[in-house]
This record gives C-alpha cells, sequence and structure tokens, in this order.
C-alpha cells in the first residue's frame, strides 16, 4: 500500500477552506494579529512581498505621469460632512480622535484635552487632499494634477482577517484633478487598465474589470471601476477599484479655477487604490496544501540556496560553493531585474529549513550537498510543481536556465489559475439555475460558494440589495468586456428586460 503523501497545512483546502488561509499566513511568516483588536504585525516576508507589489506599482503610476506626495492622517469631521454621500458611506467605520493628552487620575490614563473639533483617522482621503487641491488649483493650467498616496488608512473593522480585512492596512491612493469630464474619465479608466495588467502580469491573477452597480459604487462616486478575481474556494475578491467623481468632491472642496474663456469652474475629479489585500488575493488564488506560492516577479526572493552539511568538515566548502552560485544567478535577470536570490546559512537541519521555504512559497529551491559538488551538479525543485520534484542539473546549467524557469512559473500560475476561473464560471439563463448554482448541495459539507455566473440583470438598486440579503450573492460588476457583457435579453432573477449581462459571485 502507497504511503499517503503528507502536507504541511491542516486542514487541506478542501476542507475548510478559511482556516487553511490562517494557517498558509501563519505557516509562510507572513503576518500575525497585533494586540490591537483588528490591526496586524507584517512580519518581514510579508513586507517584503508588499515592498515588491509597491515598488513595481510605483513604477507604472509614474509611468503613466503621476507623482507621489503625503498628507495628513487626521481628517476634520468638518471636511467629512462637506460631502455627505461620502460620510454616510464611511461613517460606521470612522475612528474619532478627540482628545489631544492623557492624564493620570487615581493610577490610570485617561483622555484629557478635548479637541474643539474631533479628527477622523483616514479611512480615505479625498476630503483633506481636496482642501490641498483647492490651494494648488488656480487656473486650467495648473491641470491636470495627477497625485499618488503610500499610506496606511483605518476602517473600523468587526470581522478582521489578516490581509482581507484588518482596522488598519496600507495602500495606495491615487487622486486627479481634471478640466475637462471627458479627461477625467480617461484617467479613470486608464487606471483601472495599470491594475488589471498588475494582477495578471505580475501577480499572475487574471481579473474580470468592469463597472460596478449603483448600489455598489464608492461613497460620492458617478461610477467605480473594479477588478474581480476567483480565488479557489471560487469567492470574489474586489482587487481593485477606479472612481470617476465627477465634482461632487470638488464642489465640496472648492477645487475651481478660472477656465479657457476666463469663468471659474469647478474641476473633474478621480481617486483609486489598491491595498495589502492584495496579499490576501495572491495567497487565495494560489497557494496550495503546502502552504504559499508566490509569483516569482513579486516574491522577495526569487531562488534561495540550501547548503546541504551533513558533516562539519565539509562546511566551508559546501558554503563557498553556494555563496560562488548566488553571484553567478545574481548576474542573470528577469523582467529587466537582477535575480533575487539568497543562501540560507542557518543552523537548521536541510529538512527544516526545505520545508520552512516550501511553506513562504518561494518559487526555486536549489540544494547543495558534497555529492553535488563531486558532480558539478546542483538540486532544483520549482514551487509551482509542488515540493517532491527535483531536477538535477549541473550547476552552469542552472545559472543559464534560471530566468526561463522563472517565467515559465509565473506563466504556469496565470495559466492555472485562468483554467480553474473558466471551470467554474458558468452562463445562467433562470433563477433555477441561480440558486442551484450558488446552494451548497451537501449542508454536511465544506460550503462551496459556485463561482461566477453569467447572467442578465434588470432588477433595480432596491431589488440588488434584497437578493444579496437572501442569497448573500452581489453583482461583482458590469463586465467591460461585451463577449462576457453580451446582448440585451431577460432578468434572470427578476425577469424584466436587461441591458446585458452581470458577474454574480459570493465575495469576501
Amino acid at each position: 500500500m502507497a504511503k499517503q503523501q503528507q502536507n504541511a497545512i491542516s486542514p487541506a483546502r478542501d476542507k475548510n477552506f478559511p482556516e487553511w488561509y490562517q494557517q498558509v499566513v501563519r505557516a509562510s511568516d507572513m503576518a500575525e494579529n497585533s494586540e490591537v483588536r483588528g490591526c496586524m504585525v507584517i512580519k518581514p516576508w510579508g513586507y517584503g512581498l508588499w515592498e515588491q507589489i509597491q515598488a513595481q506599482l510605483d513604477v507604472m503610476f509614474k509611468e503613466t505621469g503621476h507623482k507621489n506626495a503625503y498628507f495628513p492622517l487626521l481628517i476634520p469631521v468638518s471636511y467629512l460632512e462637506k460631502e455627505a454621500t461620502h460620510v454616510e458611506g464611511f461613517a460606521t467605520e470612522c475612528a474619532v480622535v478627540t482628545h489631544h493628552r492623557l492624564e493620570l487620575q487615581d493610577g490610570k490614563m485617561v483622555p484629557a484635552g478635548k479637541l474643539s473639533e474631533p479628527y477622523v483617522i483616514r479611512p480615505t482621503s479625498e476630503t483633506i487632499i481636496g482642501a490641498a487641491f483647492a490651494r494648488w488649483v488656480q487656473s486650467y493650467r495648473d491641470l491636470p494634477l495627477l497625485i499618488n498616496q503610500w499610506a496606511n488608512v483605518m476602517r473600523w473593522e468587526m470581522r478582521p482577517r489578516l490581509f482581507l480585512r484588518t482596522a488598519e492596512f496600507l495602500w495606495q491612493e491615487g487622486h486627479t484633478a481634471h478640466e475637462t469630464p471627458e479627461q477625467a474619465m480617461e484617467e479613470t479608466c486608464k487606471m483601472h487598465g495599470v491594475y488589471e495588467e498588475f494582477l495578471r502580469e505580475h501577480l499572475a491573477i487574471p481579473v474580470i474589470p468592469g463597472e460596478k452597480t449603483e448600489g455598489e459604487r464608492f461613497p460620492g462616486a458617478l461610477n467605480t471601476f473594479t477588478v474581480e478575481a476567483m480565488v479557489q474556494d471560487r469567492k470574489a475578491i474586489q482587487a481593485g477599484t477606479s472612481h470617476f467623481l465627477g465634482q461632487n468632491f470638488s464642489k465640496a472642496a472648492g477645487i475651481d479655477f478660472e477656465g479657457r474663456e476666463g469663468k471659474r469652474e469647478f474641476a473633474w475629479t478621480t481617486s483609486w487604490g489598491v491595498s495589502t489585500r492584495l496579499i490576501g488575493t495572491l495567497i487565495m488564488a494560489h497557494g496550495d496544501d503546502d502552504g504559499l506560492i508566490i509569483p516569482p516577479r513579486v516574491a522577495p526572493t526569487q531562488v534561495v540556496i540550501l547548503p546541504i552539511i551533513p558533516k562539519e568538515e565539509v562546511r566551508e566548502e559546501v558554503l563557498a560553493a553556494c555563496h560562488q552560485l548566488e553571484e553567478k544567478l545574481r548576474a542573470e535577470s528577469a523582467w529587466n531585474a537582477p535575480l533575487r536570490v539568497e543562501v540560507d546559512e542557518r543552523d537548521l537541519g536541510g529538512g527544516v529549513k526545505n520545508w520552512e521555504w516550501i511553506k513562504k512559497g518561494v518559487p526555486v529551491r536549489i540544494e547543495i550537498g558534497p555529492r553535488d559538488l563531486e558532480k558539478g551538479s546542483v538540486a532544483v525543485t520549482r514551487r509551482d510543481g509542488g515540493h517532491r520534484d527535483k531536477s538535477f542539473i549541473a550547476s552552469d546549467e542552472a545559472v543559464a536556465q534560471m530566468a526561463e524557469t522563472l517565467l515559465s512559473i509565473q506563466s504556469n500560475l496565470l495559466e492555472r489559475a485562468l483554467a480553474f476561473r473558466e471551470e467554474h464560471t458558468k452562463e445562467l439563463q433562470s433563477a433555477e439555475e441561480f440558486y442551484a448554482f450558488f446552494t451548497p448541495q451537501n449542508s454536511g459539507q465544506p460550503e462551496i460558494h459556485g463561482g461566477f455566473a453569467l447572467g442578465h440583470w434588470g432588477g433595480t438598486a432596491e431589488e440588488e440589495e434584497a437578493l444579496q440579503k437572501e442569497s448573500k450573492v452581489t453583482i461583482r460588476c458590469i463586465p467591460s468586456d461585451p463577449e462576457l457583457r453580451g446582448e440585451s435579453g431577460v432578468c434572470v432573477i427578476t425577469g424584466k428586460p436587461a441591458e446585458g449581462r452581470v458577474v454574480f459571485a459570493k465575495a469576501y
């Protein structure tokens, strides 16, 4: 009888996906819960991944003409009150600062020095950045104004989950002001496209781009565009959004300028952002029952070299060979950047170190021991193929092939994720098909969330809200792709006429 294969993560994905996710985050040493409820400590491996995401996105932003700036963490409540729809949308998530010092009373520190006006810890920065834009924009010649901010924000999350929903998280928020609505809409769509490209080409995650329905729009926006990813429990994740704000925020903040005809005009504004939720999306899209799998393009370490030292007398020789290989690999490049290589010299057993890197999801592991030195070879293992399929090849050959290997892993992860999404996407023709698709077949089994359903929708915002409450299914987007959107038809839920299809899914 064959020995059953052991995996590092328990429970497996198909047994308890939410718990599997928590275990992967822990086992890969990405992050942990902090002493502050709902907040997380991002550990070096997790932060290294965020640094790669941030650096690569930053290049894309600057290539489209944006410049980075920084704005205050605290926002006067009066600023939020100027845009009623906006403040209403975030009111229940705001953390409010009301005092400016602490005093010791009866052995306890208590708030003192009440502020004349309370401040909100930024849940997003449209209002305070709008105040700055109002000072900076005086003429049409000052436009367009293209600004991005890398920052942290706080939204008081009641059901936190590391990287997916935390009270404090890291993100970027782009804010721009334009002379005309056409220019602002062009900007909105351009950044929507940047997000789609980044997820596909850098994170190896295929997404469905599209527009949110009225009920799902960003508070205060006229249009919200999204990129929706499917993860391995078949739920959707909103991976990034881009908003056309019209003149709502410019009128509230007083962003007006002298137009070409000498008249005062209000600017047309946009905002757009992604966050550390991208890391949670990546984990759920690519991970397996041995832990994390990181696409090579964003991996903090793309290749780890593991010295195998069975006897102390061979240590120096093996380590020297490892560092020599490291130098050769660092001289190679992929995606026009030097390879990121690390030699793990820790005084731990080879099996222990090997498993740690498997769980961390490093794309390629190379083992070198005394026997390999004798043969002039190394043992190479790709993480996307599991952890048991080693290739024994000549050391120089491994160097020559490494960039191609990393490109192959990146491509394989994207193809695998796309095939999974296509397998679990269905076209619906009726309400019966809708409920059958999203209803678990066996109540005693882990819940399967159906996947993405394409169906016509002609309901109202109220009917959309009722559908969500009843079925826990939301309209993720009206797809941009004409083939997915299709022709006009009949709404699968209400029976009303519908202009085209939408993407239904359960979501995080």
